[in-house]
C-alpha cells in the first residue's frame, strides 16, 4: 500500500512540475516570439523604455525564479507582464506593438486562447487554489512580491 501511495504521488507530482512548465514556456515565449530590437526600432522608445523593457524581459530569467513568484496563480504572468509593458510603452504604442505582434488582440486573450487548448491548466486549477489556502506553495497571491 505504500509503495502505491508513493508511486501516486510521484505521479502526481510530476504532473504538477510538466503542468506549471507549460505556462513557463508560454511565458518564454512571450519574450522570444518577438524582435525586441524592432520594437524599439519601430516605436522610437526612448533608453529608458528601452532598458525597462529588457529588464522586464530579463525578470525571470529562468523556471525556479518564474515559479517563486507564481507559482501559486500561473494565470497571473499574462496580466502581469502585458500591463507592465503597457505602462513603459504608453498606451499609444502599445496599441501599435498589440496590432502588429497579437493581430490587434489583447495579448492576454492571446495567451489565454493557447492557454485552453492545453487541459493540464484546467485539471490543476483547483489543485493550485487549494494548495494556496494551505500555504504550501509559496507564490505571491497578492501582486505586490519582490521580483
Amino acid at each position: 500500500m505504500k509503495k502505491l501511495m508513493t508511486m501516486m504521488m510521484l505521479v502526481f507530482g510530476l504532473g504538477l512540475a510538466s503542468s506549471q512548465s507549460i505556462y513557463y514556456d508560454a511565458y518564454r515565449s512571450s519574450i522570444n516570439d518577438v524582435n525586441w530590437q524592432t520594437v524599439i526600432a519601430d516605436l522610437l522608445l526612448s533608453n529608458t523604455q528601452k532598458d525597462q523593457l529588457f529588464s522586464l524581459n530579463n525578470r525571470y530569467t529562468d523556471y525556479d525564479s518564474w515559479n517563486r513568484y507564481y507559482g501559486t496563480n500561473p494565470d497571473r504572468w499574462r496580466t502581469d507582464r502585458y500591463s507592465e509593458i503597457e505602462r513603459i510603452l504608453g498606451a499609444d504604442n502599445y496599441v501599435k506593438f498589440k496590432n502588429k505582434y497579437y493581430k490587434g488582440q489583447n495579448p492576454v486573450a492571446f495567451y489565454n486562447r493557447n492557454k485552453n487548448n492545453e487541459k493540464t491548466y484546467k485539471a490543476y486549477k483547483k489543485y493550485y487554489k487549494k494548495q494556496a489556502k494551505k500555504g504550501k506553495h509559496k507564490g505571491h497571491s497578492n501582486g505586490k512580491g519582490k521580483h
